[in-house]
């Protein structure tokens, strides 16, 4: 039969990466709504937006509310309102209804995400840390490409990609209900020695959110400027739902990778200066290719861009698993995805300011923000103190 804690600990990566899933897949669909319904590019980016606000309420909710009651009782009805609102999605296809479904999609992946990330850090530590991050990654790519595959050859596009991400969503509930335990919040710090080690330092609440939320909004912002503004203004001379598949595949397939390679070989948190300063490089070819960039820099865009995610992610959760109070982890873990899911609104944002501010203007802008952010890590992790005030840097090197 396997040994239950296991399989509870993959029970809840599994609800992760069905939730990204079902948060992600839309992307490409946005061309296939585009032709079929006739909806503008203003209006799907909106769409697609819309989903980070949804995600608020439940991201600054769902994480405390399971530090209090259970990460269960929180995460496992999130992710079934995600699929809610996929199915809303299946059934409804105009602007109020995918307005709807995508808002019931990010209110039920902000209860599931932030309180599903420390659930898996009761369960296993930083390793359960490291691994939800991945898995979460590995659903925000795998949902689109395989959706733009569906979109592209199935013999329904619309409808199938909304079925099979239903069905992951609900499959994984079932297992997760089935085979996890959760223990109670105040015995999920014995999982982890980590804490004890920040409790010594005199870090706080405080404390950790400025080492965590410098990295938060380079996250998606990152990963949404690569597959949604890049797709766009590829398409031009690409058109078609497997465009923002692969976008987002290679995207977060480069973040799934630098999270594998840091995990294995232990990189430190200087790892997040680097995901800031590969995120300043990206905006900066972003706004070299314009309004009308060439498939080869979009390509180095993914690849650089999907890096500086996955760095970020990685580094902003660790910085928090090592410094947040337990009691406060779920919370804290919330509210730092609320600074990274801010980056969902970056797209819709760039469309609105480019009349007035062309397409590269802003992106030099957000490159020069980056660039401030690693400097100021960078400096804080060198500085004499930053041995009292960062305990990872007793284990790492880099």
């Amino acid at each position: 039969m396997g040994d239950p804690s296991r399989r509870g600990f993959i029970s809840v990566l599994a609800v992760l990466l069905s939730t990204g899933w079902a948060a992600n897949h839309f992307a490409s669909l946005i061309p296939v709504l585009r032709v079929d319904e006739g909806l503008s590019h203003a209006v799907l980016d909106g769409v697609f937006g819309i989903y980070a606000l949804g995600l608020l309420p439940g991201l600054l909710t769902g994480g405390a509310l399971s530090d209090r009651v259970g990460r269960a009782v929180v995460v496992l009805p999130g992710a079934l309102i995600a699929s809610l609102g996929t199915v809303i999605l299946l059934l409804w296809h105009d602007s109020p209804g995918l307005m709807v479904g995508r808002l019931v999609v990010g209110i039920g992946a902000g209860l599931a995400i932030g309180a599903g990330t420390a659930w898996a850090g009761d369960l296993r530590g930083k390793s359960g840390t490291v691994m939800a991050g991945v898995v979460l990654t590995s659903g925000f790519a795998l949902g689109p490409l395989f959706s733009g595959l569906l979109a592209q050859f199935a013999a329904f596009p619309l409808a199938t990609p909304f079925v099979v991400s239903a069905v992951l969503s609900v499959g994984s509930v079932a297992a997760a209900a089935v085979w996890s335990r959760t223990p109670a919040p105040t015995k999920a710090a014995t999982f982890t020695q980590v804490p004890d080690r920040a409790e010594r330092s005199g870090t706080n609440v405080k404390g950790a959110l400025l080492w965590a939320l410098p990295l938060a909004p380079w996250v998606f912002a990152s990963a949404t400027v690569s597959f949604v503004t890049m797709t766009a203004r590829l398409g031009d001379r690409y058109s078609g739902p497997l465009l923002p598949g692969f976008a987002a595949a290679l995207t977060l397939g480069a973040g799934i990778l630098v999270q594998t390679a840091a995990r294995h070989r232990n990189w430190g948190p200087q790892a997040g200066t680097v995901g800031a300063s590969l995120a300043a490089l990206g905006y900066l070819l972003v706004a070299v290719g314009g309004a009308h960039p060439a498939l080869g820099l979009f390509i180095v865009c993914a690849l650089v861009l999907g890096t500086a995610y996955g760095l970020c992610l990685r580094e902003g959760l660790l910085d928090l698993e090592s410094l947040a109070p337990p009691a406060s982890r779920g919370a804290l873990t919330g509210i730092f995805y609320v600074g990274t899911y801010l980056g969902f609104g970056l797209p819709v944002l760039l469309v609105v300011i480019e009349p007035t501010m062309g397409p590269s203007l802003p992106l030099v802008i957000l490159a020069a923000v980056a660039a401030v952010v690693a400097v100021v890590r960078f400096r804080r992790l060198r500085s004499t103190q930053a041995s009292t005030s960062h305990p990872r840097l007793e284990a790492a090197s880099v």
